[in-house]
């Protein structure tokens, strides 16, 4: 089953892609990447989200499309 979640590399979609990722989910996570509160700190989530086969991100501003 693949699950969208948007905002993967914030607080809560970070927590949630992981649980979703650790039971096996396919998991497409979208961000913009704001830099709301520190991009590093985005960017070290999104490496750790990376690791998993079944994770596939994409930078995307719902904003804007």
């Amino acid at each position: 089953m693949k699950i969208l979640i948007t905002g993967a590399a914030g607080f809560i979609g970070f927590h949630l892609s992981k649980k979703l990722l650790d039971v096996s989910y396919e998991v497409i996570g979208i961000d913009n990447l704001n830099d709301y509160y520190d991009p590093n700190l985005k960017q070290s989530r999104l490496e750790i989200l990376g690791k998993y086969n079944n994770f596939n991100f994409h930078r995307v501003d719902l904003k804007k499309s």
